[in-house]
């Protein structure tokens, strides 16, 4: 081949993955369409950079017409963002238990009225759940499971007591064989089990793993993308310093048949 034909074979290869890449770039999928849905808050929209949201939601696998659930969604941030992706098609469920409706400020009623006819709020006993059994393809469980061993007696707080193997099965039971979990937490520091889920509301990657494979679970995949080594995981993760800071794992579940 001469070197004016080897320039030309170079010079198209190029040109067609330019082509290749605009394209992808002028058609984003159905996780950017999602947090790109016109209506979003302000709120969320700050929010956004800090959670990827997006890239978080394509680790699960949504897809249109699944049955998927938001398991302590609080206002419902990824609730929203998931009724984009399952579509009309699609139902999503905003699951709170009475204390995450109260911590909400019960502000899931504005998100949903007359915007997301896809979207269902249940206040629920998250240790009897009123949802069939494997009926659901996808639960995501976000910033929550800590939440589930940590312990305030103070009567303001209006916290319970949980029986966490219970939620687990709970889990399990309303998920079909095959279903996913979705799973982020913050990160206590490694070997600390749930030692540091009442102080820091923080939770062990290791430890959460072991969980939710004792009942029936298999990880099927992780990510690196909210780690933040600088996070010491010695501060409390909700307030103060560390809000929006924290190193957070993710985790892929999927239900054993």
């Amino acid at each position: 081949m001469s070197a004016a034909n080897s320039r030309l074979s170079i010079l198209t290869l190029g040109a067609l993955l330019a082509l290749a890449s605009g394209a992808v770039g002028a058609h984003p999928d159905i996780y950017d369409a999602a947090v790109a849905h016109p209506g979003r808050s302000a709120d969320d929209l700050k929010r956004d950079p800090i959670d990827h949201p997006a890239e978080v939601l394509r680790l699960a696998g949504l897809k249109p017409g699944m049955q998927v659930a938001d398991f302590m969604a609080a206002d419902g941030y990824y609730s929203e963002l998931a009724s984009y992706i399952v579509g009309p098609k699609g139902h999503v469920l905003l699951l709170n238990n009475a204390t995450w409706d109260y911590w909400s400020g019960d502000h899931w009623k504005e998100r949903i009225a007359g915007r997301l006819p896809n979207v269902e709020h249940r206040t629920i006993d998250a240790e009897h759940v009123d949802v069939p059994d494997h009926s659901l393809d996808a639960v995501l469980l976000i910033k929550a499971y800590h939440d589930f061993y940590a312990i305030d007696d103070d009567p303001k707080a209006r916290w319970p007591r949980f029986d966490v193997g219970r939620v687990v099965d709970e889990i399990a039971r309303m998920l079909r064989p095959g279903g996913i979990l979705l799973l982020e937490d913050h990160s206590a520091k490694p070997g600390t089990g749930t030692t540091a889920a009442t102080p820091l509301h923080r939770m062990d990657e290791a430890y959460t793993r072991q969980e939710f494979e004792k009942h029936g679970f298999k990880l099927v995949r992780s990510s690196d993308l909210l780690r933040r080594p600088d996070d010491p995981r010695d501060a409390i993760s909700y307030k103060g310093p560390m809000l929006g800071k924290t190193d957070r794992f993710v985790l892929v579940f999927r239900k054993g048949k």
